[in-house]
C-alpha cells in the first residue's frame, strides 16, 4: 500500500509538472506580447525567478540547522550544473536550441562572474550577511537593468517569435488585451509557478521514499534527488518550450535560474542567517565553474547547441551523477 502511495506522489508530481510548464510558458509568452519585449528577457526575469523558488524554500529551511549550510550550498551548486548540463542538454534533444547573442555576449559572462564571485566568498568557509547583501543587490542591479534594457529597445513584433506557444486567437488577445487579459496572464504565471513547485516537492517526496525502501544511500538521495528536483520546474518548463520551439525561454530560464540561485537564493539564505559549510568538496564548485565555461564554449561555437552537444551535456551530468554516487555513497 505504501508503495502505492508513493508511487502515486510520483505520478501526481509529473502531471503537476506538465501543467505548471504548460501556463508557466504560455502566461510568459503572452506577457512577453503585451509588453512588447523579448521572450528572452521574461526567460531570464519572471521565469528565471519562478522557477528558482524550490531552490530558495529548500536553502532557507535547510538553513535553519545546525548543518544546513553544506546542505544549502551543495543544492545551489547541484542545481547550476543540472541547469546547465540537464536543463539545456535534455532541451537541445528535444529541438535544436539558438542561442541569443545576447546571452553569449552579457548574461554568460554575467553567471561566469558570478559563480566566480560566489566560490571566492566560500573559500573561507563561510558566507556572511555582508557578503549575502552584496549578493543580492547584484540581483537586483541585474534585473533593474534587464527590465530598463528591454524598454529601451523594444521589440514590437514579439509575437512573431511566438507563433508555436500561442495560438493566433491568444496573440491578439494578449496584444489588445486590457487589464483582465493582463491579469489572466499574469494568473496563469503564478499558478504555473505554484504547480511546478508543488509538483517537485511531491516528486522527490515520493521518488526519496522509493528510494528509501529499494535500500539507496541516503547520502545519495541528498546530494542527487533534492539538487535534481529543485531543478525540475527548470527542466519541464525547458522540455515545454522547446518543444513549442521557444528556445529563447529555455536559454533565458536555464542561465536566468543559475544567476538567480547564486545572488538572490544565496543572498537572502545568507541575510537571514549566515552559512556555514564544513564537508563540501571544492570538487562541486570546480565542476560548477567548468560546466559555466563548457557551455559559453559551445553557445560561442555556432550559436546554436545541438542534439549531439545536448547529448554530451547529458553523457557529463550522468558522469558527475556516477562520481557523487562513488565518491559519498559508493562504500554506504
Amino acid at each position: 500500500m505504501e508503495i502505492l502511495q508513493n508511487f502515486g506522489w510520483v505520478t501526481l508530481g509529473l502531471v503537476l509538472l506538465y501543467f505548471g510548464a504548460e501556463w508557466l510558458v504560455k502566461g510568459s509568452a503572452a506577457v512577453a506580447i503585451k509588453f512588447g519585449v523579448s521572450p528572452l528577457i521574461v526567460g531570464l526575469t519572471v521565469v528565471a525567478f519562478g522557477t528558482s523558488a524550490p531552490e530558495l524554500l529548500v536553502c532557507l529551511l535547510a538553513n535553519m540547522t545546525s548543518d544546513g549550510g553544506d546542505f544549502a550550498i551543495g543544492n545551489l551548486v547541484g542545481s547550476n550544473i543540472c541547469n546547465i548540463l540537464m536543463v539545456l542538454g535534455a532541451s537541445a534533444l528535444v529541438f535544436p536550441l539558438t542561442i541569443h547573442t545576447q546571452i553569449i555576449r552579457r548574461e554568460m559572462n554575467i553567471l561566469l562572474m558570478a559563480s566566480l564571485i560566489f566560490a571566492a566568498m566560500l573559500y573561507g568557509g563561510q558566507l556572511s550577511r555582508i557578503e549575502g547583501i552584496i549578493l543580492f543587490v547584484g540581483i537586483l542591479a541585474y534585473v533593474t537593468y534587464s527590465i530598463y534594457d528591454a524598454k529601451r529597445s523594444p521589440i514590437a513584433n514579439a509575437e512573431m517569435d511566438l507563433d508555436d506557444v500561442l495560438s493566433p486567437e491568444e496573440i491578439e488577445a494578449a496584444r489588445q488585451g486590457g487589464a483582465r487579459e493582463m491579469a489572466i496572464d499574469l494568473g496563469l504565471i503564478v499558478i504555473g509557478i505554484a504547480l511546478l513547485s508543488f509538483g517537485a516537492n511531491r516528486l522527490v517526496l515520493g521518488g526519496e521514499a522509493l528510494a528509501l525502501m529499494l535500500s539507496i544511500p541516503k547520502a545519495i538521495i541528498s546530494l542527487s534527488l533534492i539538487a535534481f528536483g529543485t531543478s525540475l520546474p527548470e527542466l519541464a518548463t525547458g522540455i515545454m518550450a522547446s518543444w513549442r520551439k521557444e528556445g529563447d525561454i529555455v536559454v533565458g530560464n536555464a542561465v536566468g535560474s543559475c544567476i538567480f540561485n547564486l545572488l538572490a537564493v544565496g543572498g537572502l539564505t545568507a541575510i537571514v542567517s549566515p552559512l556555514q559549510i564544513f564537508d563540501l568538496s571544492v570538487v562541486d564548485f570546480l565542476v560548477m565553474l567548468a560546466t559555466v565555461v563548457l557551455s559559453m564554449v559551445l553557445m560561442k561555437t555556432h550559436r546554436s547547441i545541438s542534439r549531439i552537444e545536448g547529448v554530451v551535456m547529458l553523457a557529463l551530468y550522468l558522469g558527475y551523477s556516477v562520481y557523487i554516487y562513488l565518491r559519498d555513497g559508493g562504500g554506504a
